[in-house]
């Protein structure tokens, strides 16, 4: 018998392939818990500083009105990853792999620089959130803020040396935190509930209106991210999961309600930041609050407690933590996929990290303090019109029957997907459209 000279696939994140193992036996919660943890590394893309500045914006200004947006993106991201799920268990391949495999390279190419555009745009608003975050807290100067974040490299190789459980378990209990604070935010708040929930029927104002819409393209460019399509379908390796039909089948349902968990908490953190804007801005005529630091400067004043500024400002903080360390994992799975480019995992990780620092230094720079809400902003709406170059790809291959057989995503998901596409597709040419006409 001759060995076959074919060289073997590279695994997607090769320090943690299979490394958490799914008992064969148990009951169903032992078996979830075994898959519980991808779901909320992805979610912090969810709620990261991105997510801030537009929640900011379209709470001070238009009340409630864009709940049903966060609502609409937070439905479609759970769609997608659910999607993203099925095609890496299924395939045991991530997004960029399967993109640099099955396309030509003409279009493998174009697509890694839209990828690694859409990554540096999230990490230019995380790495300033976060930056902000130190500024309002401890008084760090914002540069160096954003300097200080490439420290997050050093924090995911030592968490992935003591295996992908710890780092999950530090993502858990920051979103925990999190949520404390937006729940105690909220409680100070005291906002028009009958009104909140109103907010999630949608309003024809939301396309009528062209500054509505821009916040609203920048909620669902915060919402649904790009990097998290790619970054989801690597992580669900993460999982020793048999790899005949019926393990792959098992995996894929309990990634699925993993996400779905995951995703739901985060639109309760989403929807948390627009509320309190709504209820604390907008409720006292202060229609024009963009900036982190404004808002952080002005809940003592109006909500009457030096707390809630406070809780603002750690939430904040632990949201870009978050974020950084998910968006550095998302550049390793980018370059590797597409490029097939190996490195030695340090090199790897400050080189991922680099590619975001250096325009973030930049823009921090030039700009200073102000306009970073108009910055962060516009980085969300640049992932807005990214998102359909890793949207498209995915409905391919979880469509894709040759490949995937009886593991093919069902009808409605491919038709719920395909129409999610449309949507981002139909509000991208409508934003590019008004900005030619503004021209």
């Amino acid at each position: 018998m001759t060995a076959s000279l074919t060289p073997p696939r590279p695994e997607s994140l090769p320090e943690v392939h299979r490394s958490v193992r799914v008992p064969n036996a148990g009951g169903f919660l032992r078996k979830l818990l075994a898959f519980v943890g991808p779901g909320y590394l992805v979610a912090v893309g969810y709620m990261d500083p991105g997510n801030w500045a537009t929640a900011l914006a379209g709470g001070s200004a238009f009340g409630y009105t864009l709940l049903s947006i966060a609502l609409l993106s937070s439905l479609m991201a759970i769609l997608l990853q659910a999607l993203c799920a099925r095609v890496g268990i299924a395939t045991g391949r991530d997004l960029a792999q399967l993109c640099r495999e099955r396309f030509p390279t003409s279009v493998a190419y174009p697509l890694w620089l839209l990828a690694e555009l859409a990554i540096c745009a999230t990490d230019l608003a995380e790495l300033i959130g976060t930056a902000i975050a130190l500024q309002l807290l401890f008084g760090v100067p914002l540069i160096l803020g954003v300097m200080l974040t490439a420290l997050d490299a050093f924090l995911i190789l030592w968490l992935q040396n003591k295996g992908i459980r710890w780092l999950e378990a530090l993502i858990f209990g920051f979103i925990a935190l999190i949520f404390g604070c937006f729940a105690t935010q909220i409680a100070l708040a005291d906002p028009d509930w009958g009104a909140v929930l109103r907010g999630y029927i949608p309003a024809a104002s939301i396309v009528m209106n062209e500054t509505q819409l821009y916040i609203a393209m920048g909620i669902l460019g915060a919402t649904v991210m790009p990097h998290n399509l790619y970054l989801h379908t690597a992580l669900v390796q993460s999982r020793d999961y048999g790899r005949d039909l019926d393990g792959k089948r098992e995996a894929i349902r309990f990634a699925s309600i993993d996400s779905t968990v995951a995703l739901s908490l985060a639109l309760l953190v989403n929807s948390a930041i627009l509320i309190t804007a709504s209820a604390v801005f907008n409720t006292a005529g202060r229609t024009e609050v963009a900036e982190i630091q404004e808002a952080y400067q002005l809940l003592t004043p109006l909500v009457g407690t030096g707390a809630a500024a406070t809780l603002f400002a750690v939430a904040l903080l632990l949201c870009g933590i978050n974020a950084t360390v998910t968006a550095t994992l998302s550049g390793q799975i980018v370059m590797e996929g597409f490029l097939r480019f190996r490195l030695p995992p340090v090199l790897r990780r400050l080189i991922t990290r680099l590619v975001a620092i250096i325009p973030a230094v930049l823009v921090t720079w030039f700009y200073g303090t102000s306009g970073t809400a108009q910055l962060l902003i516009l980085s969300q709406v640049i992932l807005s019109l990214q998102l359909p170059f890793a949207v498209v790809p995915l409905m391919l291959f979880a469509g894709d029957k040759g490949r995937l057989g009886s593991l093919t995503a069902p009808r409605w998901q491919l038709a719920l997907g395909w129409a999610s596409a449309a949507l981002i597709l139909g509000l991208n040419a409508k934003v590019i459209l008004d900005l030619i006409l503004q021209g």
